[in-house]
């Protein structure tokens, strides 16, 4: 099948991770309610691409979603990830032999695409993990990231026989203090910050101004990493 005739769908968890695919992807909005979808395209490569919203079932809805816009050659996923263990730094990119379910136990395998060389595991749970031995147990069994929507998407691939691959990046450490539940809900489900909520935050906990800043930091790092690794990877499809 010739790039002219393939069809990629790109799937990004919050609008900060599509952000930087939007230009190089040419992605325009097909339509402007909350489940839109992008179209574009790389050379004579055909792109689809959606927000999925925060969590798995938003994630397995999405991939749905793009899988029934028409056919699709290959889906992927591109965004950040929680870094385990001694082995990932900030900015680093993962692209992971497998990835789990932590909730199910459910092993799913990506498709190898680009020149990234795939290394340890990407686990995915709905649940804001905190316990540092817990964080040292996943460690322990070869995880180097947690995410929160890509076991539910590779599920749904598999069942519908779409490959697929995974583009994540280091934006922050697992367990670390500065984001509990208070942090997440200060953006809405797409990623897009809820300023109200900020600003009361911040005018209760001022000095964790200095906390978010760090984490905005490694956020923008982590979501030029992955989407850069994904273009790649696209160019050569």
């Amino acid at each position: 099948m010739s790039a002219g005739n393939r069809r990629v769908a790109v799937l990004a968890p919050m609008r900060q991770e599509l952000r930087p695919l939007l230009r190089p992807l040419a992605l325009r909005r097909v339509h402007s309610d909350s489940n839109a979808l992008f179209s574009g395209a790389l050379g004579e490569l055909q792109i689809v691409a959606a927000i999925t919203g925060i969590g798995m079932r938003a994630g397995a809805q999405a991939a749905e979603r793009v899988l029934d816009s028409g056919r699709v050659d290959h889906l992927v996923v591109v965004g950040i990830a929680g870094g385990i263990g001694s082995r990932v730094a900030i900015g680093d990119l993962v692209v992971p032999e497998r990835v789990i379910d932590l909730a199910s136990g459910a092993e799913h395998r990506p498709a190898r695409t680009g020149d990234a060389t795939p290394r340890g595991t990407l686990v995915t749970s709905d649940r804001l993990i905190v316990d540092a031995e817990e964080i040292a147990g996943l460690a322990d069994g070869g995880a180097i990231a947690i995410d929160m929507e890509t076991a539910a998407i590779a599920a749904v691939c598999e069942r519908r026989g779409c490959a697929w691959s995974v583009f994540r990046a280091i934006s922050d450490r697992a367990g670390d203090a500065a984001i509990d539940l208070d942090v997440l809900s200060l953006a809405g489900s797409d990623g897009r910050p809820e300023l109200r909520a900020l600003a009361r935050y911040l005018l209760a906990r001022p000095r964790r101004l200095f906390d978010l800043a760090r984490l905005a930091r490694g956020m923008t790092r982590a979501t030029r990493v992955a989407a850069s690794a994904a273009l790649e990877a696209l160019a050569r499809a």
